[in-house]
């Protein structure tokens, strides 16, 4: 049986400032602790990725556009770190991903409406979208369970 990596919002396990506020949201839980410490988790943060800093104005998606809330359109900078995380996952082999739900980038069931509202619906932020259309399949922290689940079945395939 082949252990597989897995890619997972460095917001979630490192516990560094990777957020948009410059915050963590790490979780703490022991299926993820025992993967990092297989050294099995890649962690990532697409926004930064795509060349954002930390801290920097939050950002939603609408309308087919990430725009921070500043006015500024930063759907380049989203597709860009998209695109780099899908290319590591692909060249990886990776097909789970762990990330943080409502980000307009990590979102897999939900995301902010678009209008600083702090309301969410249902959506998918740019990387998981990336990432699920190139059959990667992607969790969210409310999931960890399903996620190990899943990535078992798999290395049990094999």
């Amino acid at each position: 049986m082949k252990e597989k990596k897995i890619i997972v919002s460095a917001c979630l396990v490192s516990g560094g400032p990777w957020r948009y506020d410059g915050k963590s949201k790490m979780v703490e839980n022991p299926l993820l602790k025992e993967l990092e410490e297989e050294g099995r988790i890649i962690p990532l943060c697409p926004e930064v990725m795509g060349g954002l800093k930390v801290p920097r104005s939050p950002a939603e998606r609408k309308e087919g556009r990430v725009v921070n809330k500043d006015g500024k359109d930063v759907t380049a900078e989203f597709r860009k770190g998209a695109e780099g995380v899908l290319a590591l996952g692909l060249s990886e082999k990776i097909e789970v991903a762990i990330l943080k739900e409502g980000s307009p980038s990590c979102g897999s069931h939900r995301i902010y409406d678009g209008n600083f509202s702090g309301k969410k619906i249902p959506g998918k932020g740019v990387t998981a979208e990336a990432l699920e259309k190139a059959g990667i399949k992607v969790f969210n922290e409310e999931e960890i369970e399903a996620a190990y689940e899943f990535l078992c079945s798999l290395e049990e395939e094999e």
